[in-house]
């Protein structure tokens, strides 16, 4: 049988791609390999209607729901390869089989690189954050920390000090200038080049970090903004044309959430520069239309700009 649409990814993104397609009764293999980005969380906020909902509940929410609708089945696995052939898009899944689609997208999502600290990892997505907007209010004001690991991090110590007081560890990998000093400052930011050695307390929580001159500062949270790389490289297989984020490559695509290869639509982490599962969903919305769009229309071959 060959699908009007693959989906590959079964989080966010994916399973509300496949929502749209489901209810416009088209035949839809969604791939699922079940370990989504943000499944290191204990809760979702500021997604509209779930707010404090687990990741997880909110996935098997929505697979239930997808289950009502007879034109939308589910693969457990993973797609390991993806090429054009004339009727769509062949993908191969791990267990050997190959399924053909007219229209392809791409779910997948990215994989975050942590800094290599004693204590961070066992912490990530539980009192080491990446974004104050999903986890700060519930750090309820308390002691927090910004570690630098990247561009973004001057960005977020200017944020951080709405949800707690903040100190910026710069790991003596960057000296801000003047001007930036004089605007941390002014949001009330201590400046710390001494580097971070180690986080302290009863992982998951945090209790204070260790610096490399033995000191130590307490904290409830710390947040950093880690590199990220494609979960998959099936856009890279395929072809598809890349953006350089501020934390890493996504997947370029249009307002249609098309990419570069003619038929293909990317969605959610994997084709944005920002991560927020209230715009990956509406992202997964949007390319389920233009895939949707396209099989009544067509399309042209272009490449992205």
């Amino acid at each position: 049988m060959v699908f009007d649409v693959l989906i590959v990814g079964g989080s966010f993104a994916g399973q509300a791609a496949a929502l749209q397609l489901g209810r416009a009764r088209r035949r839809v293999l969604l791939v699922d390999a079940g370990r989504p980005r943000n499944r290191f969380a204990h809760a979702s906020h500021g997604f509209l209607g779930q707010d404090g909902q687990p990741p997880s509940a909110i996935i098997a929410t929505a697979a239930q729901q997808l289950a009502a609708y007879g034109t939308v089945e589910r693969y457990e696995g993973e797609a390991v390869d993806a090429a054009p052939v004339d009727q769509g898009f062949r993908v191969s899944l791990t267990n050997g089989r190959e399924e053909v689609a007219k229209r392809l997208i791409l779910a997948t999502g990215v994989r975050d690189i942590l800094p290599a600290l004693p204590g961070l990892q066992e912490r990530w997505g539980i009192s080491v954050l990446h974004c104050p907007y999903c986890h700060g209010y519930e750090l309820d004001q308390r002691p927090l920390g910004v570690l630098v690991s990247g561009d973004t991090a001057l960005h977020q110590a200017m944020l951080v000090p709405d949800w707690g007081p903040t100190t910026l560890f710069t790991q003596g990998i960057f000296v801000p200038t003047p001007d930036q000093q004089a605007g941390l400052a002014a949001r009330g930011v201590t400046i710390e080049p001494t580097p971070v050695a180690e986080l302290l307390g009863a992982s998951p929580a945090l209790e204070a970090v260790r610096l490399a001159d033995g000191r130590t500062v307490e904290l409830c949270g710390l947040f950093v903004a880690p590199q990220t790389v494609p979960a998959s490289d099936l856009a890279e297989r395929l072809g598809c044309a890349f953006k350089d984020g501020p934390t890493g490559p996504f997947i370029a695509v249009d307002g249609r959430q098309q990419t570069s290869v003619p038929g293909a639509f990317a969605a959610g982490d994997a084709a944005s520069p920002m991560a927020n599962a209230t715009l990956a969903a509406a992202a997964g919305v949007m390319a389920a239309g233009g895939a949707h769009h396209s099989l009544i229309h067509g399309y042209e071959e272009r490449a992205q700009k």
